[in-house]
C-alpha cells in the first residue's frame, strides 16, 4: 500500500549507494545470493525459535533485496536473468518464513496455512497480470524490470508483519489471520485490476501504470 510512497522517498540514496557498491566491485547477482541466504537463514532461525537471530536475518534479507537492483542499474543494467532470480528469492523466503512460524508456533499453523493460501493466489494474479501485460508491452511505470498491480499487502507490510512475528511470536496466530485478510483483499484487487485491464474493450493499460496504481518490484537484475 505505501511501497510507492517509500520507494520515493529512499530511492534516490539507494540508487547513490548502489552505484558507490558498484564502483568497490560488487555484483548485483552476489547481493541476491546473500540475501536468499540471509533470508533461508531467518527461516531456520524462526523455526527453531530463535527469534532474534531471525529478525537480524530477515531485515539483512530486505536489506540486499533493496540494493541489488541499484547496484545492477549503476552497472551494465537490469536483466530479465536477475528480475527472475530476484523474484524467485524473494517469494520462496517469504513463503518458507510463514512455514517456519508455524512450525515454531502450533497454535498458529492454521492461520499460516490460510496466510500461505493467499499468497498464492496473490501471486498467481500478480504474475499472470505482469506477463500478460508485458505481451502487451504497455508503458512502465519505472526502470525496474517487473510491474505488478498495487495493493493493501504489499513488500512493506510484509517486512512489519515478519518483524512482528519475530517480536510476539506468541500473538503469531492473530498476526497471521489478520495478513491472510489483508493479502486476500489484495488478490480480489489484483484480479478485479487485471479483469478491468485486460478485457479486449477496457482503458488502454498505460493509463493506470502512470496514474501511479501500479507498482514494479524484482529489482535485483545482472
Amino acid at each position: 500500500m505505501i511501497d510507492a510512497a517509500l520507494r520515493r522517498q529512499a530511492g534516490p540514496a539507494l540508487e547513490r549507494l548502489g552505484g558507490l557498491l558498484q564502483r568497490a566491485g560488487a555484483r548485483a547477482v552476489w547481493l541476491t545470493g546473500a540475501g536468499w541466504a540471509a533470508g533461508a537463514g531467518a527461516c531456520a532461525a524462526a523455526a527453531t525459535r530463535a527469534w532474534p537471530l531471525a529478525l537480524g536475518l530477515w531485515l539483512a534479507n530486505r536489506a540486499f533485496d533493496a540494493l541489488d537492483g541499484p547496484v545492477a542499474r549503476a552497472g551494465r543494467g537490469p536483466t530479465d536473468h536477475g528480475a527472475f532470480l530476484d523474484i524467485v528469492a524473494d517469494f520462496s523466503v517469504y513463503g518458507g518464513f510463514v512455514l517456519a512460524v508455524a512450525i515454531a508456533e502450533p497454535g498458529a499453523r492454521l492461520a499460516c496455512v490460510a496466510l500461505l493460501v493467499t499468497y498464492y493466489a496473490s501471486g498467481a494474479s500478480l504474475l499472470a497480470l505482469s506477463s500478460l501485460l508485458e505481451k502487451r508491452r504497455s508503458a512502465r511505470a519505472d526502470e525496474r524490470s517487473l510491474r505488478f498491480a498495487g495493493g493493501l499487502a504489499e513488500g512493506t507490510e510484509t517486512v512489519v508483519v515478519y518483524v512482528l512475528f519475530c517480536l510476539l511470536p506468541g500473538h503469531a496466530a492473530v498476526i497471521a489471520w489478520a495478513f491472510t485478510a489483508a493479502v486476500g483483499f489484495t488478490a480480489l484487487q489484483r484480479a478485479w485490476s487485471g479483469a478491468r485491464l485486460l478485457e479486449p474493450s477496457g482503458r488502454e493499460e498505460g493509463s493506470d501504470i502512470r496514474s501511479g496504481s501500479w507498482t514494479s518490484v524484482a529489482a535485483g537484475h545482472r
